[in-house]
């Protein structure tokens, strides 16, 4: 075993380092199994990454990038590897010098990192295990109407698993990730555009690209809902090294996205809801029951929130007649948690963004101050369990609760979901279904595990 970093996403990879995106599909054109090895992903390593037998980071935890989008798309991760260190033609793994090009083994679930290939046995699927598939079923009768179990997909493929593992509709459809790829250049041209007439052009070609694939996505899980999150990514991961000098942040993280890009480039975010609205046209003409939610990310204040809220009702408006579209928001700041009752007003649900939630509620970045210092609070004892791993009971659960309630106060009846990462974690689930949650929302392979955790659960709770 040559390192052990956080076991992100279970599953054993193994594949010659490839220690670029580009490397990754040279090596896929070879039909070589590639293994992703970098400091860190971003959104614009996702077309390599979707090829990779497996992603290896030396950065990271398990909210990460790579963490999230590995999950989602079932590929092995081990991130935050202690005294990794990647240079243009090699990694080095402490003392241990290993060339790209050179056969390594990850495992997703122990973070252990070997040189070398390694015997590895398939496991079978859900359908292949009769008992299985009878025991989700008895955790189905048990969780009735009463919390739902939805899923974290951005593409038509991810849709059609997640309904094969029992998901009741999707819960967060990121629509940054349909920028990537060869979108890439669409983004960029809208960035990068110097006159009206060229964002408008630019505007015109995403519009239509990400029609399409929402259009997909609906499609495939209709008629169970999709809820469409609006842009959330900082606008400078779309372009690298383009990046002009406004574009780049300290801590982007805390910086100009989600709702407050939104503020400064309404173009972008009306083009998004026409986007939303031409696909559901377009599934309705090809005989699709489709239903679509739209969500607001990162809010902070009610009056953001009834801003866009009223660009998008507008955009409704002047698009022509349509079902019944809910808008609701992100809750993943603590301003937007305590002052629910005022967000509750403008918004037809809710959406606990834990991830964001946690992070900022601990004030902790969740990729760096994390590495460094988690292994030695738990090992002291001054976290109980990683709060990026299980929702922490002391005070981030206790704040969805009562953001909850105080949301309800002001809007009763209103509908309350989980779409962050603790949403497939079983011990979050219990204190999320506890909070009062209507669903929550996970990672495709994790829907099996949500379902079971939610009946247990309502069993425990019902007494």
């Amino acid at each position: 075993m040559a390192a052990v970093g956080t076991g992100a996403s279970p599953g054993v990879g193994m594949g010659v380092v490839c220690l670029t995106t580009e490397d990754v599909l040279d090596a896929a054109d070879r039909d070589e199994d590639a293994l992703l090895v970098c400091e860190e992903t971003s959104p614009t390593d996702e077309v390599g990454m979707r090829v990779a037998v497996g992603i290896l980071t030396a950065r990271g935890g398990v909210t990460s990038h790579a963490a999230v989008v590995a999950r989602g798309w079932g590929i092995p991760a081990v991130v935050g590897v202690p005294d990794m260190v990647v240079a243009d033609d090699h990694v080095t793994l402490g003392n241990l010098r290993v060339e790209a090009g050179t056969v390594m083994s990850i495992d997703g679930g122990s973070g252990e990192v070997m040189v070398g290939a390694v015997e590895i046995s398939g496991l079978p699927g859900i359908g292949s295990v009769p008992e299985l598939s009878v025991l989700l079923g008895w955790a189905d009768e048990v969780r009735g109407e009463r919390v739902g179990v939805r899923a974290n997909a951005d593409r038509a493929e991810d849709a059609v698993r997640a309904r094969e593992f029992g998901a009741e509709g999707i819960g967060l459809c990121r629509t940054e990730h349909m920028f990537l790829g060869n979108r890439l250049p669409l983004i960029r041209a809208f960035l990068l555009a110097t006159s009206p007439d060229g964002e408008a052009q630019a505007l015109e070609a995403l519009a239509a690209a990400q029609r399409e694939d929402l259009k997909a996505v609906m499609v495939a899980m209709a008629p169970l809902p999709v809820t469409v999150r609006l842009l959330d990514a900082p606008l400078h991961e779309f372009l690298g090294e383009d990046a002009p000098e406004g574009w780049s942040e300290h801590n982007p993280m805390l910086g100009t996205r989600g709702i407050r890009l939104a503020v400064l480039c309404e173009g972008l975010y009306r083009m998004q809801v026409r986007a939303i609205l031409g696909a559901l046209d377009d599934a309705y003409a090809g005989g699709v029951d489709a239903h679509v939610a739209i969500m607001l990310p990162l809010v902070s204040t009610a009056s953001e929130l009834a801003l866009v809220r009223g660009w998008v009702l507008d955009e409704v408006e002047t698009w022509g007649p349509v079902e019944p579209l809910l808008v609701g928001t992100m809750i993943e700041t603590p301003r937007a948690a305590l002052l629910a009752s005022e967000m509750a007003v403008h918004a037809d649900f809710f959406s606990f963004g834990t991830n964001d939630l946690t992070q900022m509620v601990f004030g902790l970045s969740r990729d760096d101050v994390v590495q460094r210092m988690m292994g030695t609070y738990l090992e002291l004892g001054l976290f109980p369990a990683d709060p990026f791993s299980h929702l922490d009971a002391g005070a981030v659960a206790p704040l969805v609760a009562a953001a909850t309630r105080s949301g309800r106060m002001a809007r009763p009846g209103l509908e309350v979901g989980v779409c962050g990462e603790h949403g497939g974690d079983p011990e979050s689930i219990h204190l999320l279904v506890e909070a009062g949650v209507d669903s929550v929302s996970c990672s495709p392979f994790r829907v099996p595990v949500a379902r079971l955790a939610v009946a247990q659960a309502l069993i425990d709770l019902d007494g």
